[in-house]
C-alpha cells in the first residue's frame, strides 16, 4: 500500500535523510521517501499497524507535524525571531560592557557583562542544545545511526561549550545567536520557494459553472467530465481543457506560458485549464477531465519533481554521510595529537578543533543543491515547460545535439487548404463529406461553407471516404482511391498531399492539403544554436521532396525523411554521438524515439499522452518557443549547482586550514564566532545564490 502524507516545520535536507532512514528501518514499512522542500513524505507500507508506526515516528521527529491542508500556510516564524531578538537584545549591552568590564575582579561588573552573555546564549540556543539531547536516544532507535548524532545541532553545541569552557562567553553568544540567524533565513530561503509552488496552486480552479437542463449550477471542478458544458464568467480561470462554443474571447495564459500578452480565442479554440477568462461570459465545452487538464499536469510534475534527482543531489547526499564522521574524527586528531608534542597543552588546541568541526559542517551544499534544483523546476513550469525531475534539467543542459520530428513539432500540425484545382464544386463536394470524417485532414475542410448535405458516408481504409450527395456518388481521397475505382485524374506536380474529388465516377477537381511551419520555428533553431547545441537534425517519416519543401528556411543541419518510427529510433542512437541528444516530438510514433534519446521533449498541446507520459519534459503552453527558455534554464540551474559546489568546499577547506595553520604558527588565532559566521555565511551566501533561479529566464 502507497500513501503520501503532508508535514510541516521540516526545512533541513539532512533532516529529511535521517527521517528517511528512521522511517525504513521500521517493521513493514518497504519505502519511505522524505520531501523536505513540498514536505511530504512518500510511504509504501504493508499494513495499517505499519502505517500507524510510521506517522508516530513523524511526529515525534523534532518538530515536524501532520499537516492537513494541500496548500500550506504561510509561515510567519514568531519562536525564532523571538529567541533572536532576546539574544540580542541582551547580547549588544554585553558587549558594550565586557569592553568596559573585561579587566574588572570577579565582582559584580564582570558577573554582570558575563550574565548578559550567558542569557543571550541561553535564549539563542536552548533549542538547539534541546535538540541535540533529544537525539541521543533515536541515535539507537532500530539501530545504530551515529550521523543523527553528528549534525549541525551538535556542533553548534560542542563550539559554544568549548568557548564557556575557556571562559569566552562573547563567542559562546555569538556562536549560537549567528547560528539561529542563519536557521532562519535558510528556513525563509526555503519557505520562498515553497510559496513559488504554492503559488502554482492557485492555476487550478475548484469549482466551475455547469450549464444544463436546470440551468446554472456551481459544482467541483474534479467531477467535470467530457462533453459537459460550463460558463466562464469574466475574471474565472477555465477550470479544466475545454473547447469554446461561443463566437470569442480574449484569455490571459501568463500562469501557463509566462507571457503577459493576452491570448485570442475564436469559437472551436481549445482552452487550457489554468488560463483566465478576460472577455465577458462564454460558453465552452469540456474536452478532458480536470485531472487530466494541462495545469494538473504542471502541479503534478513540479510536485514530483524532487524524486528524481540529479547525479549532483546524490553526490551531496552520500558525501554528507561520509564527510562529517571524517571531519568530526579529524577535529579530535587536531585537540589530542598536537598537545602530545607541545607540553600537553589542550586548551591551545581545542579552539582550532571546536573551529575546524564548525567550518566543515555539509550544511551550505546539503541545502543550497537541492533547493536550486527545485527552483529551477518551478521557474520552468512558471513558463509552460513541464520538468520530470532534475535529473532531466542536468541532462538538458548538457544537451549538443537536438533532434526534432516535423508534424506537429515545427509545423503546426493543423492542416490548411494551399491551392485547388478543377471545379470549384470540388471544394463544396469535399467539405460536405470531409465533415462525418475524424482524419486530422478533414481539419483542412472544417472552415469552408457549403450547402451540400453528404449521406452514406463510408471510409476506405487508408485511401478516403465514399458517400452520396443529390443521388450522386461521390469519391473523396488520395490517388489510390481514384484507381481503385477507376477514375482518371490529371497529373499534379506537387510535393503537398493531395485530396482528389470525383461525382459520379467522373473527376471533378483537387485540393492540395499543407502543414505550415510554426511561426516561432526559425527563431527557436537560432536560439538553440546560439545557447551551445550546434547540430540540429529533423527526422520525419514524410518523403523526402515534401520534408525538404516545407522545412526550407529553417537553419537545420539534417533533414532524414521516409522513416518508421522504429527506422527514428535507430538514426537517433547513430546521432548520439555527436553527444548528449535532445529530441522533441508530439505523436505516440515519438515514444520509441524518445525512449531512445539522453532527454526529450513532447508539445503538450497537440502532444499525444503516450508522448507526454515518455517524454522527460512537456511544453504545456505547445509554444516551441519555450524550448530555448528551457535549455537556457537548465543551464543556468547546472551552473549555479557548480557555484555552489565549489565554491563552498573552496571556502570551508580554507578556513579550516587557516585555522589550523595559525594557532600551529602562532600568528594569530581566529575568533569562533569568524569560524561560525564561515559556516553560516558560505550557507547563506550558497542559498542566496541558489534563488537566482528563480530570475526571470
Amino acid at each position: 500500500m502507497q500513501k503520501t502524507i503532508r508535514i510541516r516545520n521540516l526545512d533541513c535536507a539532512a533532516c529529511a535523510a535521517e527521517l528517511s532512514e528512521e522511517l525504513c528501518g521500521l517493521e513493514g514499512i518497504e519505502a519511505a521517501e522524505v520531501d523536505f522542500i513540498n514536505q511530504r513524505v512518500a510511504l509504501t507500507y504493508r499494513d495499517d499497524a505499519a502505517l500507524a508506526r510510521a506517522i508516530d515516528c513523524i511526529t515525534h521527529f523534532e518538530e515536524v507535524e501532520l499537516a492537513e491542508e494541500e496548500t500550506p500556510k504561510k509561515e510567519r516564524h514568531i519562536k525564532e525571531i523571538l529567541s533572536i531578538a532576546v539574544s540580542a537584545l541582551f547580547f549588544l549591552p554585553a558587549l558594550i560592557l565586557s569592553f568596559f568590564f573585561r579587566n574588572a575582579d570577579m565582582g559584580w561588573k564582570y558577573w554582570l557583562w558575563v550574565s548578559f552573555f550567558l542569557v543571550s546564549f541561553a535564549a539563542a540556543g536552548w533549542s538547539v542544545v534541546v535538540t541535540v539531547v533529544m537525539n541521543f536516544p533515536r541515535v539507537f532507535k532500530g539501530g545504530f545511526h551515529l550521523h543523527v548524532l553528528l549534525d549541525e545541532n551538535l556542533l553548534m553545541t560542542v563550539a559554544a561549550a568549548g568557548a564557556l569552557a575557556i571562559g569566552e562567553y562573547m563567542e559562546a553568544a555569538a556562536v549560537m545567536l549567528l547560528y539561529e540567524i542563519g536557521e532562519l533565513l535558510q528556513t525563509i530561503a526555503v519557505g520562498s520557494s515553497r510559496g513559488a509552488i504554492a503559488k502554482l496552486l492557485e492555476m487550478k480552479s475548484k469549482t466551475a459553472i455547469l450549464l444544463g437542463e436546470e440551468g446554472q449550477k456551481e459544482v467541483d471542478a474534479e467531477t467535470l467530465k467530457p462533453g459537459d458544458v460550463v460558463l466562464l464568467r469574466k475574471g474565472d480561470l477555465v477550470p479544466a481543457d475545454c473547447v469554446l462554443l461561443s463566437e470569442m474571447t480574449v484569455l490571459d495564459v501568463k500562469s501557463l506560458t509566462g507571457e503577459a500578452a493576452p491570448k485570442e480565442a475564436m469559437a472551436g479554440c481549445e482552452l487550457l485549464a489554468g488560463s483566465v477568462n478576460m472577455g465577458e461570459a462564454v460558453k465552452a465545452r469540456v474536452l478532458r477531465p480536470a485531472t487530466e487538464s494541462a495545469v494538473a499536469k504542471i502541479l503534478d510534475m513540479v510536485e514530483n519533481s524532487s524524486a528524481k534527482k540529479a547525479k549532483p543531489e546524490k553526490f551531496i547526499t552520500k558525501f554528507a554521510r561520509i564527510y562529517t564522521p571524517i571531519v568530526v574524527l579529524l577535529a579530535v586528531l587536531i585537540a589530542v595529537v598536537p598537545p602530545l608534542f607541545q607540553e600537553f597543552n589542550f586548551t591551545t588546541w581545542l579552539v582550532p578543533a571546536i573551529e575546524f568541526l564548525v567550518i566543515s559542517c555539509p550544511c551550505a551544499l546539503i541545502i543550497s543543491v537541492p533547493l536550486t534544483y527545485f527552483a529551477g523546476v518551478g521557474t520552468l513550469a512558471r513558463h509552460g515547460i513541464l520538468t520530470k525531475g532534475a535529473v532531466c534539467l542536468d541532462t538538458l543542459a548538457k544537451a549538443k545535439v537536438a533532434v526534432f520530428d516535423k508534424t506537429g513539432t515545427l509545423t503546426e500540425g493543423k492542416f490548411s487548404i494551399l491551392r485547388t484545382h478543377g471545379d470549384a464544386r470540388a471544394l463544396q463536394l469535399a467539405a460536405a463529406v470531409e465533415r462525418h470524417s475524424s482524419h486530422p485532414l478533414a481539419e483542412a475542410f472544417a472552415g469552408v461553407a457549403s450547402a451540400l448535405v453528404a449521406e452514406d458516408v463510408c471510409e476506405r481504409s487508408g485511401m478516403g471516404l465514399s458517400a452520396t450527395v443529390e443521388g450522386k456518388r461521390v469519391l473523396v481521397g488520395n490517388l489510390r482511391l481514384m484507381q481503385a475505382d477507376g477514375v482518371e485524374v490529371p497529373a499534379i506536380d506537387t510535393v503537398s498531399s493531395l485530396i482528389y474529388v470525383a461525382e459520379g465516377g467522373t473527376y471533378v477537381g483537387a485540393a492540395e492539403i499543407e502543414d505550415a511551419v510554426r511561426s516561432d520555428a526559425k527563431g527557436t533553431l537560432e536560439d538553440l544554436k546560439r545557447y551551445g547545441i550546434g547540430y540540429r537534425a529533423v527526422l520525419t517519416g514524410d518523403t523526402e521532396a515534401r520534408a525538404k519543401d516545407v522545412l526550407q528556411g529553417l537553419p537545420l543541419e539534417e533533414i532524414t525523411a521516409n522513416l518508421l518510427p522504429a527506422e527514428k529510433a535507430e538514426h537517433a542512437e547513430a546521432l548520439k554521438t555527436r553527444g548528449t541528444l535532445l529530441y522533441v516530438g508530439d505523436g505516440i510514433n515519438d515514444t520509441p524515439v524518445m525512449a531512445a534519446a539522453d532527454v526529450s521533449v513532447a508539445m503538450g498541446g497537440l502532444g499525444s499522452d503516450a508522448a507526454i507520459e515518455a517524454s522527460d519534459l512537456v511544453l504545456a503552453s505547445d509554444s516551441l518557443s519555450a524550448l530555448p527558455k528551457a535549455y537556457k534554464g537548465a543551464k543556468k540551474t547546472r551552473r549555479i549547482v557548480t557555484e555552489n559546489i565549489v565554491f563552498s568546499l573552496a571556502v570551508k577547506l580554507a578556513l579550516m586550514a587557516v585555522s589550523v595553520v595559525a594557532t600551529a604558527t602562532a600568528l594569530f588565532e581566529l575568533p569562533i564566532w569568524a569560524a561560525v559566521f564561515g559556516d553560516v555565511g558560505v550557507m547563506l551566501l550558497a542559498v542566496l545564490n541558489a534563488l537566482r533561479m528563480r530570475r526571470k529566464l
